[in-house]
């Protein structure tokens, strides 16, 4: 059995500031066949673990390239057309092969192609031909398409947020795709849009029940494979939104009940599973009424983790401008200040413009006298036992606030992005990370209080503000009524691409 393996792995945020060039993929991971060093991640666990089998002797395995860049604006037409050709080009060159397995977010979008994830499913699946069994592993903030379904066999989405489950889903993608190889199973994919643009918390009730009834699915033999795919609410394509995905064994109509079933559910869940946010002032004031510290205010519109600068000013001015001093905030994006603090050294005292850079909802910069308490020049931080590069990095006191500034855009994710640079957040009253959700594991650890804040950003929390142009209407919460669930037609399988008549 010849198995080929590739990652291509962007969320893009189609309201952010700034494109997204092919250094970007380079600064943040770009490994070309048999390059990616051992290791999991979101996007390329689906290739570890065909790396996995492979050394236990289970298959021949052809590893293509492998590149992630962090979420950011559309992906620039040199970008994304160069990394997709080149990935396909390594497939056409390891012919023939029985699987491909592939990890793709799902999100992303580049200048020209709202769907790059169906664009090179459809193109894969015309050069691996009828017979191949193609697999992707996808983030559940993925935009399911029509063309996705129709091109691959197996498509599975992480089913926790935060994406603590990676590699379980790694495995059940190989452990299907190995086998419909075989010939053991006949796995059929149908898929349901909810009606919804929503933004789902499976660490909290009511959505925790969800995913623990999927899984339970899946356990008494009713598919092969449940995902909730939650979208993207900062993408924008027709097939944005919320929608239901399962896999039988060769059962499509069962696959297309259970499907509506699950979509029906999560429309009613939707209103439900998004926790409302709070006003930053009415956030602080709760942290510094809490008796006991620290309170953790995430704040989730500045996140880099869903295609924000990470540069914004707004709680960190206003942090200042009430007289806060008990607080730690990261990681803030700021190459230039961070140069600035490596010139001048730990300890020292400088006029600094810190933030506020990215364009206007970053903010103004905050400017002040500020202290250099650390520096480290290969800075990370560990999620889910995994590290994550902050590239330079300077930990800064202005006007009390201790603040983490990196030369690598990045949301928050372990409390070590502060205790590697000598702060220590379990000390603080307040302790501000940039992410939405992915930080909850870690600094769960030292607080109970976390309070997502509502302030300016590229992630903007209410949905119905956003100037959408293609999302598919009418759709809740940005149009009124509830949200009315409809089915996934898929286009047939070797049709045009969606997105050629733009490439």
């Amino acid at each position: 059995m010849r198995v080929f393996t590739a990652a291509f792995w962007n969320e893009t945020n189609a309201f952010a500031p700034f494109p997204l060039d092919v250094s970007a993929f380079e600064e943040a991971g770009l490994y070309g066949p048999g390059e990616r060093p051992d290791g999991d991640s979101e996007g390329a666990a689906v290739c570890e673990e065909a790396r996995i089998r492979a050394r236990a002797g289970a298959f021949d395995l052809i590893e293509g390239t492998c590149t992630y860049a962090e979420p950011s604006g559309l992906v620039t037409r040199a970008a994304y057309e160069g990394l997709r050709d080149r990935i396909l080009a390594e497939l056409q060159a390891a012919l023939p092969v029985d699987i491909v397995a592939l990890g793709l977010h799902g999100a992303m979008a580049a200048d020209g192609y709202p769907d790059c994830e169906g664009d090179i499913l459809v193109r894969a699946r015309a050069i691996a031909g009828p017979k191949a069994r193609i697999g992707v592993l996808i983030d559940p903030h993925a935009n399911l398409s029509a063309e996705m379904v129709s091109a691959a066999d197996v498509i599975i989405a992480f089913k926790e947020y935060p994406h603590t489950d990676f590699r379980e889903r790694a495995v059940e993608v190989m452990d299907l795709l190995e086998a419909a190889a075989r010939g053991e199973i006949d796995p059929v994919m149908r898929s349901w849009d909810s009606g919804a643009l929503a933004i789902f918390h499976t660490s909290r009730p009511p959505v925790r029940a969800f995913v623990e009834r999927m899984q339970r699915l899946e356990r008494e033999g009713a598919a092969l494979s449940v995902s909730l795919v939650h979208g993207f609410p900062w993408g924008d394509a027709d097939c944005s939104g919320t929608r239901s995905l399962v896999i039988t064994d060769g059962d499509a109509a069962a696959a297309d009940a259970l499907a509506r079933q699950l979509a029906v559910e999560a429309a009613a869940l939707a209103p439900e599973g998004m926790a409302a946010p709070v006003t930053l002032d009415a956030a602080i004031d709760q942290a510094l009424a809490a008796q006991d510290a620290p309170t953790v205010l995430a704040e989730s519109p500045d996140n880099p983790g869903g295609g924000a600068a990470g540069d914004s000013t707004a709680v960190l001015a206003q942090l200042i401008a009430r007289g806060v001093r008990s607080a730690c905030l990261g990681p803030l994006w700021d190459p230039g200040a961070v140069d600035l603090a490596f010139r001048a050294g730990v300890g020292a005292r400088l006029d600094m413009r810190i933030g506020g850079k990215a364009g206007r909802l970053s903010g103004q910069p905050v400017d002040g006298e500020a202290e250099v308490l650390a520096l480290d020049p290969a800075a990370f931080q560990t999620f889910a036992g995994v590290p994550v590069p902050m590239g330079r990095a300077a930990a800064v006191r202005i006007e009390g606030v201790e603040v983490v500034l990196v030369s690598q855009r990045g949301q928050a994710l372990g409390v070590d992005l502060f205790t590697r640079l000598g702060i220590d957040p379990a000390a603080k009253a307040i302790v501000v990370v940039k992410s939405s959700r992915h930080y909850e594991a870690e600094f769960g650890k030292i607080s109970r209080r976390m309070i997502t804040v509502d302030c300016a950003g590229a992630l903007q929390i209410n949905l119905a503000n956003i100037p959408y142009r293609r999302v598919r209407r009418p759709r809740w919460p940005i149009d009124p009524g509830p949200p009315t669930p409809f089915p996934v037609n898929p286009n047939p399988v070797g049709s045009k691409p969606q997105n050629e008549a733009s490439s």
